[in-house]
């Protein structure tokens, strides 16, 4: 039966995938050493891992099969067999939405707890509203499209004419379905960056000045650091990552972006970089500090399954040890731009009160940038001026 070939194809994938890859890279190495999967069969793998792994921890007492039924039944609204034969009084609901699909698992399944998706919960920062949040993650993020000023016009003329579908946020900003082929649509990168939604937003928190030199310190590709550019033509970048294939990639970007002066350097900013920037004073320091990524699980749902709680409080160490060694090279009175893409409170709130407590900064505004409710990733942002 197809839907026995369909199961064992999925089971196969779930005892073969161990979380240490991106799902997305498993499954494009998975699928390369396993050509006899047709593209049907590649298709539907896909659409069950993810789906499966969206529904985090919730129901983990029932058969998987059962659970993976759940998941697809509440993750997607085109009919499959999975749902057809073990939730088959559901099939005819599959284009309602997410509330009312979840309504309906309730009251199925007296186990069911939407809690148990993002079994994380207790972690969570103050502001984010939990069951918005959670309901989240049976939807799939958008794609976002910053647009460089004056090219949106000649952007959705290309859309247009690709028949691909798009929301007009603004006019800079442009949503479009997750897993567009950009590179069918636009022959190049110069006139739009794929940045999310939220992380677009961070730049509100800027206010770079004229001339002002800015440093961006965990540059990793350089999404910020466009962006800053892009806010304010003049300021000078210093732009440093502890990886140099980040950094490669960044130049390739600033490239394509007609960006040629600024500098790089490869520094791990838990060592001691005093010989490297004795000499440096920055207008403003820009820390997209490592962190945990919980904001962005909407993209990587597989670790709702995987991730391991106990690693927030090192990638917290990791943001306050951070943050003592780039503070030190900051103008008084300029601004350090802390940013996470984590909704745990340790990450985000409590270090922020570290880094009044103990380093010569005073809050000026932070926020918690609810991209759940957008279909983006969700981020924290917080600016803080040296006293």
């Amino acid at each position: 039966m197809r839907i026995e070939h369909q199961i064992r194809a999925f089971e196969q994938i779930f005892k073969n995938y161990d979380g240490l890859l991106p799902l997305h890279r498993f499954l494009f190495i998975y699928f390369k050493q396993n050509k006899k999967m047709g593209s049907s069969d590649r298709r539907w793998s896909s659409r069950y891992i993810y789906s499966f792994f969206r529904l985090g921890k919730a129901l983990i007492k029932e058969e998987q099969v059962v659970r993976l039924a759940v998941a697809d039944f509440l993750c997607n609204s085109t009919p499959s067999l999975v749902v057809e034969t073990h939730l088959p009084a559901l099939m005819a609901q599959m284009e309602l939405p997410v509330k009312e699909k979840l309504a309906l698992i309730q009251q199925t399944f007296a186990d069911f707890k939407l809690a148990d998706v993002f079994s994380f919960h207790q972690n969570l920062s103050a502001a984010v509203e939990k069951e918005d949040f959670f309901e989240s993650f049976f939807r799939q993020p958008d794609l976002f499209l910053r647009i460089t000023t004056g090219h949106l016009k000649q952007l959705l003329e290309a859309l247009k004419a690709h028949e691909v579908p798009v929301q007009e946020l603004s006019e800079t900003t442009l949503a479009l379905p997750n897993g567009t082929k950009l590179e069918n649509v636009f022959p190049n990168q110069k006139f739009y960056q794929v940045q999310d939604l939220s992380s677009q937003k961070t730049g509100m928190f800027f206010e770079p000045k004229t001339w002002d030199y800015w440093w961006d310190c965990c540059a990793a590709s350089g999404g910020k650091s466009l962006l800053l550019h892009d806010l304010e033509p003049s300021v000078q970048l210093l732009v440093s990552d502890v990886r140099e294939n980040s950094l490669n990639n960044l130049d390739d970007r600033f490239h394509e972006a007609g960006i040629k002066k600024y500098q790089k350097k490869v520094l791990d900013l838990l060592q001691n970089n005093e010989q490297e920037l004795h000499h440096y004073e920055f207008d403003g320091i820009i820390l997209d500090a490592p962190c945990s990524g919980s904001g962005t699980w909407g993209r990587t749902p597989e670790m709702l399954y995987f991730f391991d709680e106990h690693k927030i409080s090192n990638y917290t160490k990791l943001q306050k040890a951070i943050a003592s060694n780039v503070v030190k090279y900051l103008k008084p009175g300029k601004p350090l731009i802390y940013i996470t893409c984590s909704v745990f409170k340790q990450e985000n709130e409590e270090v922020v009160s570290y880094l009044e407590e103990n380093l010569s900064l005073k809050l000026e505004k932070m926020e918690v940038i609810k991209g759940y409710k957008d279909k983006a990733d969700t981020m924290f942002v917080a600016r803080l001026m040296k006293v």
